[in-house]
């Protein structure tokens, strides 16, 4: 999330750096070696099955059991070693998402319609057969992670959802993560990481059926291995690290801000934070609030290193530059807190999902209550793409419909062009109706 060296030469003057990101690169850069490492891991899993992902697991999670699968008794009792008030908000997090989902779902509809006489047209929504989710339970396990992919999935129709998730230091799966997926419909849940659980997943290793589609965030190795397979597989997005950004105007408090901007840096050190206001005095007051709250915040080895390397404050005229900025930053998240909220809403266009007012936080939604989709685009993705949302794992499969009476117009029209192009067999297939329609 930064703007381009082309945006900023064009557009220098519309805005000013109160504050400027401490590394000159892109904050998602792919890494050789993580490529040059994914490439040759995915060869061997290929062509030595589920031996190479049993050897990898033995040296990259520590783990060699006799069985991946977390056992159906295992999975439901998973939320048993939970505390109550824990497992009761994973519950709610998984309705709101799965209600959003419906929500979607009620919009996507059918349909068939006669656009010339004789000539039908229609499209029908199919659901993917076979889902693979990664369910990331790392230092900061992402329990809402299943309510996004596998949940969702559920709603789709997906008749099957299987899931991978790393072991604990102590072996089996986290507590959390299984009882969110439990919760959220999966069908079989494995307890594998890394790269060689998504070949595993993508090259039906598992026991399993190969999976048409893989889902889910996880770190580099993780994301290159998705880039990878992906044409085996289908993917839902390519993201890179966890971004925030705010516009925010003399109304919005300082303190809220500087909170939701650390809130996300907290994901990882290499996670952009970016505040964009038409007030300087705010955006001074939210750099001072950023240094004072990571005095105190018990993940400040985090959130530090990130807000130095890849936070930045940029200062704008008018409510029109602050849109142009975002849209060229285009976020994963992105919050308004200023007096005019409902116009940035009208106006803004590039980000994964949008947080309106400064009673909406973005933490809402990573922890799955808001109910919308997390698994959102970065790194600019949000200017040409949308997060991952029911229709995803729905194939809209277009249809038609031809009359006898409806063959003339089209297979002349189809004449003419097959010959303009040379294409003789695709010619006779109209010439051939016709014949057939003048006897």
């Amino acid at each position: 999330m930064k703007l381009s060296p082309r945006f900023v030469t064009q557009h220098s003057s519309r805005f000013t750096a109160l504050k400027s990101p401490g590394v000159d690169a892109p904050e998602a850069q792919r890494d050789p070696r993580v490529a040059e490492t994914v490439t040759a891991m995915l060869l061997d899993i290929e062509k030595n099955g589920i031996d190479a992902v049993r050897r990898y697991a033995r040296e990259l999670d520590g783990s060699d059991p006799a069985d991946f699968e977390l056992s159906a008794a295992d999975l439901a009792a998973s939320g048993t070693r939970l505390d109550t008030e824990l497992r009761e908000a994973i519950e709610l997090g998984s309705a709101r998402t799965k209600e959003f989902a419906r929500l979607q779902l009620d919009h996507l509809s059918d349909f068939e319609a006669e656009i010339v006489p004789g000539l039908v047209v229609g499209q029908k929504y199919v659901p993917v057969g076979n889902v693979g989710a990664y369910l990331p339970a790392g230092r900061f396990p992402l329990t809402a992670s299943a309510f996004m992919t596998v949940g969702v999935a559920k709603v789709a129709g997906v008749p099957s959802v299987i899931g991978s998730t790393p072991p604990q230091p102590g072996g089996g799966a986290n507590s959390a993560v299984a009882y969110a997926a439990y919760v959220s419909g999966i069908d079989h849940l494995y307890v594998v990481g890394g790269v060689q659980a998504l070949a595993a997943m993508a090259f039906g290793l598992l026991g399993q059926d190969p999976v048409d589609m893989i889902v889910g965030a996880g770190n580099a190795y993780v994301a290159e291995a998705k880039r990878q397979l992906f044409g085996t597989v289908a993917i839902d997005l390519l993201a890179g690290p966890s971004e925030v950004a705010v516009i925010a105007d003399e109304t919005a408090d300082p303190e809220i801000v500087a909170a939701d901007l650390l809130g996300q840096a907290e994901h990882g050190p290499n996670s952009p934070a970016a505040l964009v206001t038409t007030s300087e005095r705010l955006g001074r007051d939210v750099v001072a609030a950023v240094d004072r709250q990571l005095e105190t915040l018990s993940t400040a080895s985090i959130c530090g290193p990130a807000w130095r390397d890849f936070g930045s404050v940029l200062l704008v005229e008018s409510k029109e530059d602050a849109v142009l900025v975002m849209d060229e930053l285009a976020p994963e998240h992105l919050e308004i807190q200023t007096a005019d909220d409902d116009w940035y809403h009208a106006h803004l266009t590039n980000y994964g999902s949008l947080f309106v007012g400064p009673w909406s936080t973005v933490a809402y939604s990573d922890k799955g209550m808001a109910g919308t989709n997390h698994t959102l685009p970065t790194a600019g993705g949000a200017k040409h793409s949308a997060g991952l949302s029911v229709s995803r794992y729905l194939k809209p499969l277009t249809f038609q419909k031809i009359s006898r009476e409806a063959t003339p117009e089209l297979a002349v029209a189809v004449e003419v062009i097959s010959a303009s192009e040379g294409m003789s067999a695709h010619e006779a297939t109209a010439t051939m109706r016709l014949r057939s329609y003048a006897n």
